[in-house]
Protein backbone atom coordinates (compact mmCIF):
# COMPACT_ATOMS: atom_id res chain seq x y z
CA UNK A 1 0.00 0.00 0.00
CA UNK A 2 1.27 3.53 -0.55
CA UNK A 3 2.69 5.37 2.13
CA UNK A 4 -0.34 7.42 3.44
CA UNK A 5 -0.41 10.64 5.75
CA UNK A 6 -1.34 9.83 9.47
CA UNK A 7 -4.74 11.89 9.32
CA UNK A 8 -5.98 10.45 6.75
CA UNK A 9 -7.00 6.68 7.89
CA UNK A 10 -10.39 5.20 9.07
CA UNK A 11 -10.47 4.94 12.84
CA UNK A 12 -13.13 2.14 13.73
CA UNK A 13 -14.65 0.45 17.01
CA UNK A 14 -16.41 -2.96 17.57
CA UNK A 15 -18.99 -3.93 20.02
CA UNK A 16 -18.64 -7.34 21.02
CA UNK A 17 -20.01 -10.13 22.87
CA UNK A 18 -17.31 -11.32 24.49
CA UNK A 19 -13.00 -11.01 24.26
CA UNK A 20 -12.13 -13.33 22.10
CA UNK A 21 -13.43 -14.60 18.60
CA UNK A 22 -11.30 -17.53 19.36
CA UNK A 23 -14.02 -18.35 21.86
CA UNK A 24 -16.78 -17.78 19.88
CA UNK A 25 -17.27 -14.11 20.53
CA UNK A 26 -18.68 -12.43 17.63
CA UNK A 27 -19.16 -8.52 16.64
CA UNK A 28 -22.44 -6.74 17.76
CA UNK A 29 -21.59 -3.53 16.32
CA UNK A 30 -19.07 -1.60 14.09
CA UNK A 31 -18.27 2.50 14.13
CA UNK A 32 -15.70 4.32 11.91
CA UNK A 33 -14.91 7.38 10.47
CA UNK A 34 -12.84 7.82 7.82
CA UNK A 35 -10.77 10.90 8.20
CA UNK A 36 -8.93 12.39 5.49
CA UNK A 37 -6.65 15.72 5.93
CA UNK A 38 -7.91 15.69 9.15
CA UNK A 39 -11.62 15.90 8.80
CA UNK A 40 -14.30 12.94 9.18
CA UNK A 41 -15.52 12.78 5.57
CA UNK A 42 -17.91 9.83 6.10
CA UNK A 43 -19.26 7.91 8.76
CA UNK A 44 -20.22 3.92 9.25
CA UNK A 45 -22.36 2.56 11.75
CA UNK A 46 -24.49 -0.90 12.10
CA UNK A 47 -25.48 -3.11 14.70
CA UNK A 48 -25.38 -6.53 13.59
CA UNK A 49 -27.10 -9.71 15.38
CA UNK A 50 -24.58 -12.43 16.44
CA UNK A 51 -26.56 -15.28 15.91
CA UNK A 52 -27.45 -15.85 19.99
CA UNK A 53 -28.58 -13.95 22.48
CA UNK A 54 -26.28 -11.61 24.18
CA UNK A 55 -25.73 -11.60 28.16
CA UNK A 56 -26.58 -8.77 30.92
CA UNK A 57 -23.39 -8.27 31.27
CA UNK A 58 -22.93 -6.82 27.82
CA UNK A 59 -26.69 -5.03 27.72
CA UNK A 60 -25.32 -2.91 30.53
CA UNK A 61 -21.50 -2.48 29.34
CA UNK A 62 -22.91 -1.46 25.37
CA UNK A 63 -26.29 -0.28 26.08
CA UNK A 64 -27.12 -2.77 23.19
CA UNK A 65 -29.70 -4.99 24.05
CA UNK A 66 -31.07 -8.26 22.93
CA UNK A 67 -34.16 -6.38 21.77
CA UNK A 68 -31.89 -3.71 19.68
CA UNK A 69 -30.54 -6.72 18.14
CA UNK A 70 -33.79 -8.32 17.11
CA UNK A 71 -34.08 -7.95 13.27
CA UNK A 72 -31.18 -6.59 12.76
CA UNK A 73 -28.78 -8.26 10.01
CA UNK A 74 -25.92 -10.82 10.51
CA UNK A 75 -22.70 -10.02 10.46
CA UNK A 76 -21.76 -11.64 7.59
CA UNK A 77 -23.79 -9.12 5.85
CA UNK A 78 -22.45 -5.81 7.44
CA UNK A 79 -19.07 -6.55 7.24
CA UNK A 80 -19.12 -7.26 3.40
CA UNK A 81 -20.55 -3.60 3.33
CA UNK A 82 -17.72 -2.94 5.57
CA UNK A 83 -14.85 -4.15 3.47
CA UNK A 84 -16.03 -2.20 1.16
CA UNK A 85 -15.60 1.12 3.10
CA UNK A 86 -12.62 -0.11 4.58
CA UNK A 87 -10.81 -0.90 1.04
CA UNK A 88 -7.40 0.99 0.33
CA UNK A 89 -7.26 2.61 3.74
CA UNK A 90 -5.25 2.27 7.08
CA UNK A 91 -6.94 2.23 10.13
CA UNK A 92 -6.25 2.84 13.67
CA UNK A 93 -8.09 1.49 16.63
CA UNK A 94 -7.89 2.09 20.62
CA UNK A 95 -6.15 -0.84 21.91
CA UNK A 96 -6.16 -2.16 17.87
CA UNK A 97 -5.26 -5.89 19.25
CA UNK A 98 -8.80 -6.07 20.34
CA UNK A 99 -10.41 -4.54 17.67
CA UNK A 100 -7.94 -6.09 15.10
CA UNK A 101 -8.84 -9.79 16.04
CA UNK A 102 -12.33 -8.98 15.87
CA UNK A 103 -12.28 -7.61 11.93
CA UNK A 104 -9.65 -10.22 10.34
CA UNK A 105 -12.22 -13.33 12.98
CA UNK A 106 -15.38 -11.42 11.01
CA UNK A 107 -13.81 -10.79 7.28
CA UNK A 108 -12.73 -14.45 7.21
CA UNK A 109 -15.73 -15.73 7.72
CA UNK A 110 -16.95 -13.52 4.26
CA UNK A 111 -14.23 -14.90 2.38
CA UNK A 112 -12.45 -11.01 2.47
CA UNK A 113 -9.11 -9.98 3.75
CA UNK A 114 -7.98 -6.57 4.95
CA UNK A 115 -4.34 -5.32 3.23
CA UNK A 116 -3.65 -1.97 5.15
CA UNK A 117 -1.94 -1.79 8.29
CA UNK A 118 -2.69 -1.19 11.62
CA UNK A 119 -1.67 1.21 14.21
CA UNK A 120 -2.74 1.35 18.04
CA UNK A 121 -3.69 5.11 19.38
CA UNK A 122 -3.50 3.68 22.71
CA UNK A 123 -0.04 2.62 22.32
CA UNK A 124 1.10 5.93 21.07
CA UNK A 125 -1.16 8.16 23.40
CA UNK A 126 1.35 6.44 26.06
CA UNK A 127 4.31 7.60 24.21
CA UNK A 128 2.77 11.28 23.55
CA UNK A 129 0.50 11.71 26.35
CA UNK A 130 3.13 10.28 29.52
CA UNK A 131 1.83 12.69 32.20
CA UNK A 132 -1.88 11.13 31.84
CA UNK A 133 -3.36 9.31 34.72
CA UNK A 134 -4.20 6.29 32.32
CA UNK A 135 -4.70 5.77 28.81
CA UNK A 136 -8.25 4.67 28.46
CA UNK A 137 -10.47 6.44 25.68
CA UNK A 138 -12.49 8.23 28.26
CA UNK A 139 -9.17 9.75 30.55
CA UNK A 140 -7.57 10.40 27.01
CA UNK A 141 -10.50 12.36 25.61
CA UNK A 142 -10.71 14.74 28.86
CA UNK A 143 -6.80 15.00 29.14
CA UNK A 144 -6.64 15.68 25.49
CA UNK A 145 -9.47 18.16 25.80
CA UNK A 146 -11.09 16.93 22.93
CA UNK A 147 -14.56 16.67 23.15
CA UNK A 148 -17.20 13.83 23.90
CA UNK A 149 -18.82 12.62 21.16
CA UNK A 150 -21.67 10.28 22.66
CA UNK A 151 -21.77 7.74 24.95
CA UNK A 152 -18.65 5.34 25.34
CA UNK A 153 -19.05 1.93 24.73
CA UNK A 154 -21.04 2.44 21.61
CA UNK A 155 -19.09 1.91 18.38
CA UNK A 156 -19.35 5.36 16.49
CA UNK A 157 -19.25 7.53 19.43
CA UNK A 158 -15.86 5.39 20.24
CA UNK A 159 -14.13 5.73 16.79
CA UNK A 160 -15.36 9.40 16.70
CA UNK A 161 -13.70 10.20 20.57
CA UNK A 162 -10.42 7.96 19.32
CA UNK A 163 -9.82 10.22 15.65
CA UNK A 164 -10.49 13.09 18.07
CA UNK A 165 -7.73 12.04 19.96
CA UNK A 166 -5.51 10.74 17.18
CA UNK A 167 -5.89 14.04 15.49
CA UNK A 168 -4.45 15.84 18.99
CA UNK A 169 -1.72 14.12 19.21
CA UNK A 170 -0.79 14.78 15.85
CA UNK A 171 -1.28 18.69 16.32
CA UNK A 172 1.06 18.29 19.39
CA UNK A 173 3.54 16.34 17.53
CA UNK A 174 3.95 19.00 14.65
CA UNK A 175 2.85 21.89 17.34
CA UNK A 176 6.33 21.04 19.82
CA UNK A 177 8.34 19.43 17.16
CA UNK A 178 7.61 21.33 13.80
CA UNK A 179 6.86 18.64 11.74
CA UNK A 180 4.90 19.43 9.34
CA UNK A 181 4.05 16.38 7.55
CA UNK A 182 3.40 12.97 9.42
CA UNK A 183 3.18 9.24 8.06
CA UNK A 184 0.83 6.61 9.12
CA UNK A 185 3.99 5.02 9.07
CA UNK A 186 6.35 6.77 11.55
CA UNK A 187 3.05 7.16 14.17
CA UNK A 188 3.46 2.98 13.71
CA UNK A 189 7.33 3.48 14.47
CA UNK A 190 6.47 5.68 17.41
CA UNK A 191 3.87 3.28 18.90
CA UNK A 192 6.81 0.92 19.34
CA UNK A 193 9.45 2.98 20.92
CA UNK A 194 10.61 3.05 24.10
CA UNK A 195 9.30 5.57 25.50
CA UNK A 196 12.57 6.95 27.29
CA UNK A 197 13.51 7.78 23.49
CA UNK A 198 10.63 9.24 22.30
CA UNK A 199 11.58 12.70 22.58
CA UNK A 200 14.85 11.85 20.05
CA UNK A 201 12.44 9.73 17.60
CA UNK A 202 10.59 12.65 17.30
CA UNK A 203 13.58 14.86 17.23
CA UNK A 204 14.44 12.65 13.95
CA UNK A 205 11.05 13.51 11.93
CA UNK A 206 11.77 17.01 12.64
CA UNK A 207 15.08 16.89 11.28
CA UNK A 208 14.12 14.50 8.38
CA UNK A 209 16.23 12.09 9.08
Amino acid sequence: MRRTLADSVVVLDFETTGLSPQYGDRAIEIGAVLLEGGRIVERFQRLMHPGFRISRFIENYTGITNEMLKGQPRCEEVMVEFAEFLEGHNIVAHNASFDRRFLDAELKRVKRTYEGACCCSLLVSRRIYQDAPNHRLQTLVSHAGVSQAGRFHRALADAEMTARVWLSMIERIRRQYGVSTLFFDQLSELSKVDRLYVHRYLTSLADGR
